[in-house]
């Protein structure tokens, strides 16, 4: 049986074809955070350096998919948006990179599961960011998602 995390990554292969194209790896996944990565080759832009919409994809893709794969342990079916992000560009990206996704700073999964009980919908804010090789972020994502309980067929 795959881990959650490869699962992820074949899923998200399979129904997004911009995760095809930017040829997505899921790299870690520890329960609280995700790292995906991604090469170069299909991410660069006119300049040489990585594509500022991959960047912004890869740190969404990584939020969505720590959301994802949270409401997937406890076994919640829901359904995923983002409803808001800010992203600031900080520096140009001229190597193969990746994208790290956490729980903003005040948020807890145990008060989102408590909502999305409650109330069938919660949100939950993160913080994403592409690290440079000496680990200062050539790009950060402050995002919210919103995740609503399906309703069952």
């Amino acid at each position: 049986m795959p881990t959650p995390a490869a699962a992820l990554e074949r899923e998200l292969l399979a129904r997004i074809p911009l995760a095809r194209a930017m040829d997505l790896q899921v790299q870690n996944w520890d329960g609280a955070s995700l790292t995906l990565a991604v090469p170069l080759a299909p991410n660069i832009n006119d300049k040489g350096c990585a594509f500022g919409g991959s960047l912004t994809s890869l740190m969404t893709l990584a939020s969505w998919g720590v959301v994802e794969l949270a409401l997937r342990e406890r076994g919640l079916d829901c359904d995923v948006y983002v409803q808001d992000s800010t992203v600031r560009y900080r520096a140009p990206v001229w190597s193969d990179f990746s994208a790290q996704a956490q729980l903003a700073a005040g948020e807890s999964f145990e008060d989102f599961f408590a909502t999305l009980a409650a109330r069938g919908k919660a949100r939950l804010s993160l913080n994403a960011q592409v690290p440079l090789t000496d680990g200062s972020p050539a790009a950060s994502l402050s995002s919210r998602f919103v995740a609503i309980v399906r309703a069952a067929d």
